[in-house]
């Protein structure tokens, strides 16, 4: 089997050229002109949505500006990973200061994704990085909210927005990949997969492999397999953690951030949704313990260990109100789960 055939669809299908990212004409188009003459680029900053592009615009880019070079002139780190200073003194300020006249290249390019995940602290280290080395070096942080990214950063970068994918963009791409992989579509399997994935193209291209394993895809096969990750799989963490099952909770926990890719702000965010909707008698307990932690991990404290400290709160706030997963029930007028 080649390397190509082992892929993922997602990493295999990402265009390769500006001019094939899906539905973000604005922004394409200034990013070409940008590239025609890129000694006048200023740094950019790319906001929106998870799954729209943002990554693969940004490295269309580099291969664009840097040529067949492009993969030793750029650094390309998630910054939700290394969200701290140390990450901007040791790997970004060593990459920015270095300088290699040896190939003709106009600058070295610095792609921060999750840039808004970054601490205030690394992100005001990093203002200085970019502002002393400008001469040989550009930086593209990319980001779900701009308003994540600290003010004097803003001012150095021009600002592009990428918007959700529409169902007839997603639709589309979905049908050309399954053509090339010879999978079988049956009925409103396609657009089951927008419905479930809102518009976030990575997402949809994930599911849709993971569904084509089982041969034809489905709209049923769709709903079977999104059921089996996602908020289903953070309620049964908390259904665990009530319960009082830490280690199992834990576990699981740890599986779906570093197994599954899930990001610790959706797994406190799918958690608030499933807790919220409980019919827990201290729900306002609940409430505070959710701020808590949100706060902890906006403030960058290191996630896994926060996230293990709120399971083992769950537990002690289960014990006390005699929680039992097979017995607890929705709030009157919750919407159904999927």
């Amino acid at each position: 089997m080649s390397e190509a055939e082992n892929l993922m669809w997602v990493e295999k299908y990402r265009p390769q050229n500006l001019e094939d990212v899906v539905n973000q004409q604005a922004s394409v188009q200034r990013l070409i002109q940008l590239a025609k003459k890129p000694q006048d680029m200023p740094h950019l900053l790319f906001a929106g949505p998870p799954g729209t592009g943002k990554t693969t615009a940004a490295l269309c880019l580099a291969r664009r500006i840097l040529g067949d070079y492009w993969r030793n002139f750029i650094l390309d780190l998630n910054a939700s990973d290394e969200r701290g200073i140390d990450m901007v003194r040791q790997r970004v300020k060593t990459f920015a200061r270095y300088v290699d006249r040896r190939v003709e290249v106009p600058f070295r390019i610095i792609i921060l994704d999750e840039a808004d995940e970054m601490t205030s602290a690394a992100q005001t280290a990093l203002r200085r990085v970019i502002e002393d080395s400008s001469r040989i070096c550009r930086f593209i942080l990319i980001a779900n909210y701009s308003s994540g990214i600290i003010e004097p950063i803003q001012s150095r970068c021009a600002i592009f927005h990428f918007s959700r994918l529409g169902v007839e963009d997603v639709v589309q791409r979905l049908e050309e990949i399954c053509k090339k992989e010879n999978v079988k579509v049956g009925g409103e399997a396609l657009k089951t997969i927008f419905d479930l994935t809102g518009g976030d193209m990575r997402h949809a291209l994930n599911l849709l492999q993971a569904v084509s394993m089982g041969g034809e895809v489905t709209a049923d096969g769709v709903r079977k397999a999104i059921g089996l990750s996602g908020k289903a799989r953070v309620k049964d963490v908390i259904a665990k953690a009530l319960e009082g099952n830490f280690s199992e909770a834990r576990n699981e926990l740890v599986e779906l951030i570093n197994v599954y890719g899930m990001p610790e702000k959706d797994f406190l965010k799918h958690s608030s949704e499933e807790l919220l909707n409980l019919n827990l008698p201290s729900v306002g307990e609940v409430a505070e313990v959710l701020a808590k932690y949100d706060y902890r991990l906006a403030v960058g404290a290191r996630a896994e260990v926060q996230l293990a400290a709120l399971l083992a709160e769950l537990g002690r706030i289960g014990k006390e109100t005699g929680f039992k997963a097979e017995t607890a029930k929705p709030k009157s007028g919750a919407a159904p789960k999927r």
